[in-house]
């Protein structure tokens, strides 16, 4: 059986090391995120940003940020 994904299939997300879980903050507030598996993305409360995990690798870049619906 192959490991490739099929086109047009939903891709799972990625899981995130719990260890580096536990170091990151967020850039911009130095505050606790929160994982959040289904969408991918570690949230921010305090900034209202979502960053998102891509490949199993978080992006913690501010310009990479989703802003969170109030």
């Amino acid at each position: 059986m192959s490991d490739a994904t099929n086109p047009g299939e939903p891709t799972r997300p990625t899981a995130v090391d719990p260890r580096l879980l536990e170091i990151l903050v967020c850039p911009v507030t130095k505050g606790p995120l929160v994982y959040d598996r289904d969408a991918g993305e570690l949230i921010s409360q305090k900034a209202g940003l979502a960053f998102p995990i891509r490949d199993g690798i978080p992006i913690m870049l501010p310009d990479e940020a989703r802003t969170l619906a109030d």
